[in-house]
């Protein structure tokens, strides 16, 4: 992982100087990654990959700004999370199309499918907590922030969380428990205001 960073760094710097082709090889490495990441949000596997080269692209342009100040996988993290949010945002702001018509038989199928899903209040419930959960998580410190988003997210190890933000492991570790104490407590607070 040191290894990938200091790799990182020439890399970056090359791109700063002008080398496209390093940007290449930085998008070739980190491209799967990123793309299962944003899958964490846009759930539409073609979408995904359209989010996570807009965050390629937005990540090129930004590049030289970028000072160093925390591991470049850190940083086109924060990038490809954002960018994924914005899109979801994008989203909500589109009309909504309702021209499927359930009376269809051409449509038998989706209209099985939609009666069969979870009940209204099932699915509001899990809106509400996935915006309990997401407004906890933004309302972090950044350092918990991004430990939280790096170990459950991009599913990290504790040493490579530990690597890419440059400290030691005890120091993830403590971050981690401390983040999902704050994301447990928001969860219970919720629950508290349900009953």
């Amino acid at each position: 992982m040191a290894e990938e960073q200091a790799s990182d760094q020439s890399l970056v710097q090359r791109v700063q100087q002008g080398d496209r082709r390093a940007f290449d090889v930085l998008v070739l490495r980190y491209q799967q990654r990123i793309v299962k990441l944003i899958m964490r949000y846009v759930h539409d596997p073609v979408e995904a990959q359209d989010v996570a080269q807009e965050a390629f692209i937005k990540a090129y342009r930004a590049l030289p700004a970028f000072r160093g100040d925390s591991a470049f996988y850190t940083w086109l993290h924060r990038i490809a999370i954002n960018t994924a949010k914005n899109y979801l945002v994008s989203l909500r702001r589109r009309p909504v199309d309702y021209s499927l018509d359930l009376q269809d038989p051409e449509n038998h199928d989706a209209n099985a499918r939609l009666r069969d899903e979870d009940s209204p209040e099932g699915l509001v419930m899990q809106q509400e907590l996935q915006q309990v959960v997401a407004q906890a998580i933004a309302s972090l410190p950044e350092e918990l922030r991004t430990a939280i988003m790096l170990r459950e997210i991009d599913g990290l190890s504790y040493e490579e969380i530990a690597s890419a933000m440059d400290c030691p492991i005890g120091t993830v570790r403590s971050r981690i428990f401390r983040a999902r104490e704050a994301i447990d407590g928001s969860i219970a607070a919720m629950a508290g205001k349900l009953h």
